[in-house]
This record gives C-alpha cells, structure tokens and sequence, in this order.
C-alpha cells in the first residue's frame, strides 16, 4: 500500500508498505531542487532490523523517470514474463519488478550509493503490492511527490 504521508515533520512524502509484511517499507521524503533540471530526494528502506537511506537520490527531467516506469506496470495489470527494471542515472536506486498469479506486483527496492566507490554498501527490501488499483496509486503518489504537486 502507499500513502502519502508527513514522515517526520509534515514535509511531503510517500511511504510504500508491503501488503504482506507492512513493516517492510520504502519512504521517498526530503524532496527539493537545485533547478529545473533535476529533483533530489531521499529514499529509506524500512525492514526489521533494516533502516538504510540514501539522502540524495537525483531524478533528471531528460531521464526515463520511475513514475513512468511505475504507470507501465500499473498499465499492464494482467501481467508479464520475466523482470521489468529501472535505475537512476546514477544507478544509486534501481527497482526490479516481478507478476505472480494472483495479481500480485513484487517490487525489489534496491540502494547502492556510490556504486563505483571500493567498500560501498548496498541494502534492499521486497514489496509487494495488488497489480491493479495499488500500483496505479502507487504511481500517482510518486509523480506528485517527485513533481511537488499535493494530490
């Protein structure tokens, strides 16, 4: 599930649940921006005994952004094969999505800042959301969190 929410201090956010395990969670928070080329954002990946963030993830406006990754899987509710991907340019977050029957979107968040840098560090969480209504939310939330609309 994802909602909308304040995080911390009534600065816009969305948060990602898992429908299955809610403690296991992604926040995008702490949004703002240099100029009109590019947003940053935080990202935080929630699980038990997993808090891991990247305070400066970067989304161009001339890059494929996640929100239209997102509003295709939503678009193609009855499924796929395989695994759909997506990454920033920076390669700091990418987000792997799998179809199980049921209508059931499996979505691997995954952080690796500075992923060119010798002991770097990666962590990632698995959510999993309904194919259909939740996806299409989920990618309403994220383009009005990354864009600076409120819903």
């Amino acid at each position: 599930m994802t909602s909308p929410d304040g995080h911390f201090d009534d600065k816009p956010s969305v948060t990602i649940r898992c429908r299955d395990t809610p403690s296991v969670g992604v926040t995008f928070c702490d949004r703002f921006s240099f100029d009109a080329d590019s947003v940053h954002y935080a990202v935080e990946l929630q699980a038990p005994g997993l808090i891991a963030r990247v305070n400066e993830v970067v989304a161009w406006i001339w890059d494929s952004d996640l929100t239209t990754f997102l509003e295709g899987l939503a678009a193609d509710y009855r499924g796929w094969d395989g695994e759909r991907s997506w990454q920033t340019n920076d390669r700091d977050l990418t987000v792997s999505a799998v179809f199980r029957s049921g209508g059931y979107v499996g979505l691997t968040w995954a952080l690796r800042p500075w992923p060119q840098a010798a002991g770097g560090w990666g962590a990632s969480v698995i959510t999993w959301l309904e194919a259909g209504e939740q996806m299409t939310a989920l990618a309403a939330d994220v383009r009005n969190f990354l864009t600076g609309e409120q819903p």
